[in-house]
């Protein structure tokens, strides 16, 4: 008797189809992007082609070509200050917050409920507080850091806490105490959980700065879209709305890029 070869794997895992191949992530993504946009054309020519609130992709090309890059820029580089600064304070804050609760256990259960309360508040009733307390663009980089501290935080306690037991306790052998077991196992195990945390709160950041703009705000994309609302610029509002996409969707990818650099075995160990 002959035996038959397979392509089954003997883990137990399934087997791939000999010959078929994986797309790449970021052409499924392009695949799907092209594709809502030749939709979003689609549907604005025939379905909502009597409605002026809802521009063809390409007429929003033509204003943005109109309106030019300085324009855009301008405003762009002042939300993009806001959202990073908030993006980086809070995520410092919160990162700092989460080593705390690990070194000191006894306070998590307390902070950590009025981190909840914190994070239910709206941030639209804080944002006109903060405008009377604070000048210039502390606001909007407040708002911003409100925005990111809260999943940051339950992303890098979480990751701190699933920490391998048996390093753990293989440092306490060895006569480490919790900062050596800080330093040695738990920060490494809670890379891969606090940079998926990092890339939630990219988006958040851009988004908290939009917010405080439209609360108060003299520049930034925020306001450039209240003045094209107000105008009844119906393309260049959506215009503005696609550059606030693009940019929450620049500061995710960045994030991710720093990721895989940094640490490529983070993917692995979340899957």
């Amino acid at each position: 008797m002959t035996a038959v070869a397979t392509d089954r794997p003997t883990d137990g895992t399934a087997a791939a189809p000999r010959g078929r191949r994986e797309l790449p992530g970021w052409l499924i993504g392009a695949i799907g992007f092209l594709g809502l946009i030749l939709l979003w054309q689609l549907l604005a020519k025939t379905v909502y082609s009597g409605h002026s609130t809802i521009p063809a992709p390409t007429d929003v090309l033509s204003q943005w070509q109109k309106d030019g890059l300085s324009v855009y820029w301008a405003n762009v580089k002042v939300t993009a200050q806001e959202a990073f600064w908030g993006w980086l304070w809070g995520n410092l804050f919160a990162i700092t917050l989460a080593i705390l609760l690990v070194q000191v256990p006894f306070l998590e259960r307390s902070v950590l409920k009025l981190s909840v309360a914190a994070y239910c508040l709206p941030v639209v009733a804080i944002g006109p507080v903060l405008a009377i307390l604070y000048k210039g663009s502390s606001p909007k980089i407040i708002l911003a850091a409100l925005s990111v501290f809260f999943a940051t935080l339950i992303s890098m306690l979480v990751g701190l806490k699933s920490a391998d037991a048996t390093s753990l306790d293989l440092v306490h052998a060895y006569g480490g105490g919790s900062f050596t077991q800080l330093r040695k196992v738990r920060l490494q195990a809670s890379l891969p959980s606090l940079f998926a945390g990092l890339r939630v709160a990219a988006p958040a950041a851009v988004l908290g700065a939009i917010i405080g703009e439209y609360i108060g705000g003299e520049a930034g994309l925020g306001v450039f879209m209240i003045r094209s609302e107000q105008t009844l610029e119906v393309a260049r509002t959506w215009g503005i709305a696609v550059t606030i996409a693009a940019m929450a969707g620049v500061g995710y990818a960045l994030t991710a890029l720093a990721e895989r650099i940094l640490v490529p075995w983070a993917k692995n160990a979340r899957t």
